[in-house]
């Protein structure tokens, strides 16, 4: 009976012990998820509005405003040449949107890109601003 008890004491710490783990294919919630949402409005700024749905609370916010310039595209030509222009030179205006969902106890749950636009570097300026790959 003791062999039981202690067993069964085992089990409970250890599965107290486990979290869900956001998945790889979103590096947003993988860096973000489980971690305290002052941490992330100290690091980006505050978010726009928030709204009550039961015992959580959404954030909207919005940020990571930056210009860049986007170099005009070339072909590769016949001896390692320029060759024909396949999109020119542009100016692009960068932002991101999201919504972050926390618990009573503010800490984020759920994070969720609501408007995004393709990054200098990748598909997401979003993932690029809020996930930057460590080095």
């Amino acid at each position: 009976m003791n062999f039981r008890t202690m067993t069964a004491a085992g089990l409970a710490i250890a599965l107290a012990g486990c979290t869900t783990i956001p998945s790889a294919g979103n590096p947003i919630e993988a860096r973000w998820v489980g971690k305290s949402a002052g941490i992330f409005f100290a690091a980006y700024g505050p978010p726009i509005s928030d709204r009550e749905e039961g015992s959580s609370t959404i954030y909207t916010w919005r940020g990571g405003y930056k210009t860049v310039r986007i170099p005009a595209k070339y072909a590769e030509g016949a001896d390692g040449k320029r060759g024909k222009q396949i999109s020119s030179a542009r100016t692009a205006y960068l932002r991101c949107q999201a919504e972050i969902t926390t618990s009573s106890d503010y800490t984020i749950r759920d994070i969720r890109t609501v408007a995004d636009i393709p990054g200098v570097d990748g598909p997401s300026y979003c993932a690029e601003f809020l996930a930057p790959e460590q080095k």
